[in-house]
């Protein structure tokens, strides 16, 4: 069974997917983009846009009764991954040890013109 998860505290869906899945043990959450909920603006920068993806993760986590500790797998899609250093800063900031598993990887372009996209897959 699955059911969908959606926050109004996360930018919402701007497509024909859902915020996040509850799939019982473990949930799904779509790629976020930087970009913020309250004024859907994108912040300036690898640092602020990771941060801010990384809020978007969380709240949407929260609507499940998770946080960023349940978290098992990420993706990071940057749009340069000369940023890769600067975002894995930031990364290694607000996730704790032991890490998730996680993939990053360059693409050629990312939706809004952002420079980061995450994904994740939490456990319960």
């Amino acid at each position: 069974m699955k059911q969908p998860i959606s926050t109004t505290a996360a930018p919402g869906a701007i497509g024909p997917y859902s915020q996040a899945i509850d799939a019982g043990p473990f949930v799904f959450i779509s790629g976020q983009i930087p970009v913020n909920p309250a004024d859907g603006k994108v912040p300036e920068g690898i640092q602020a846009q990771t941060a801010q993806s990384i809020a978007n993760l969380t709240a949407i986590l929260a609507e499940a009764g998770m946080t960023l500790d349940n978290v098992v797998k990420t993706t990071v899609f940057l749009a340069d991954m000369n940023d890769f250093a600067a975002m894995n800063a930031v990364y290694a900031e607000k996730f704790n040890a032991p890490f998730p598993a996680r993939s990053a990887v360059a693409v050629r372009e990312l939706p809004k013109q952002v420079l980061v996209e995450i994904e994740v897959i939490a456990a319960r």
